[in-house]
């Protein structure tokens, strides 16, 4: 591949998992990486799987069942951007804008609880090929019963923060009013723009990697993913949606394992998002928005726990964890940058 007067002589595409706890998934991810790898006739490529301190011996799978994995096995939990820069820095990104002669010409960043569905990888390549400048690619979502999950959405809005607290009609809540795009859109099979896809599975450009620059390493996880397309919108590159190359993925497998923290961390990373990238006057506005809809969670918490329907411990920890989020909102935006 040529860029410029260079020519890279990378892999053609690099592929990177950051796994916490899953092991299991992760095995079922990377055979399902291998298969795909193996259609493509003469495609260079590299397995990196960067494993955030698993107990569950996730790392001891990778070194005894897939040696050719290019395993950094981590003694704490980095976080999601952290973990996937330290592989990405190992493939040669990071280098102050410049252009390396080794750099992979493309990296799929995916969840350890995906599986690409077969011909997907195909798919996707091509229509990274066809479409030259665009910095990032998702595919389509499934549960892993077939049904549709929504995998593309356009960057945050205050009608977006509202919904996560009050989803009214569901058709409101599957609206563009709410990012999402029609469902019709995926079901005809051809790319479409977004603004940015779910972190779960994104390829990525090497050129636009080095343009944009690594994942901002002051999200512990939580959209890293659209603080990236931002900036790859900023330096003009396109993001898209692949429909046709389907991947399944196990929701929240991972995150899922400490929920009331995982919260926390959802709007942390957020008000980081809208601090960097959004407007003082967003950024005034959104603050009561959250406020109001964390007092609406905290009453369905007490509720839930007169019913009967969540203990005490359950109960606190989660009035917990909304105050928390309450006392984030009321620090100023320079905090968060």
């Amino acid at each position: 591949m040529r860029v410029g007067a260079v020519t890279l002589a990378g892999p053609d595409l690099a592929v990177v998992v950051v796994s916490f706890n899953v092991r299991e998934l992760l095995r079922r991810c990377l055979r399902s990486v291998q298969d795909e790898i193996g259609r493509q006739n003469g495609l260079r490529s590299a397995v990196w799987v960067v494993d955030n301190a698993s107990h569950d011996g996730s790392a001891g799978m990778v070194r005894a069942e897939f040696p050719e994995v290019h395993l950094i096995a981590n003694e704490t939990n980095r976080g999601f951007a952290a973990a996937n820069n330290q592989a990405l820095r190992a493939l040669g990104f990071g280098g102050e804008g410049t252009i390396s002669d080794s750099l992979p010409r493309f990296v799929l960043l995916l969840n350890p609880d995906t599986t690409l569905e077969a011909g997907a990888l195909a798919t996707w390549l091509a229509a990274a090929e066809a479409l030259p400048r665009a910095g990032i690619l998702g595919p389509s979502l499934r549960y892993p019963d077939g049904r549709f999950q929504h995998s593309a959405f356009a960057f945050p809005t205050l009608w977006q923060v509202f919904f996560d607290f009050f989803p009214l009609h569901h058709r409101l809540v599957e609206s563009r009013l709410n990012g999402r795009y029609p469902r019709r859109w995926y079901a005809a099979g051809r790319p479409f723009p977004i603004g940015h896809p779910l972190g779960a599975a994104m390829l990525a450009r090497g050129e636009a990697v080095q343009e944009a620059g690594l994942l901002d390493e002051g999200y512990f996880i939580y959209a890293e993913e659209v603080d990236w397309c931002l900036r790859m919108r900023a330096k003009g590159w396109e993001r898209w949606c692949v429909p046709a190359a389907c991947v399944i993925h196990h929701e929240a497998q991972s995150t899922r394992q400490f929920r009331e923290e995982m919260f926390v961390h959802l709007w942390r990373s957020r008000f980081r998002l809208f601090a960097l990238h959004y407007s003082p006057l967003f950024n005034t506005l959104v603050r009561p928005l959250v406020r109001l809809g964390l007092r609406r969670l905290a009453g369905e918490a007490l509720r839930a726990r007169q019913a009967g329907w969540l203990d005490d411990a359950g109960c606190m920890r989660r009035v917990s964890a909304l105050e928390e989020v309450r006392r984030l909102s009321y620090l100023p935006p320079e905090r968060f940058r």
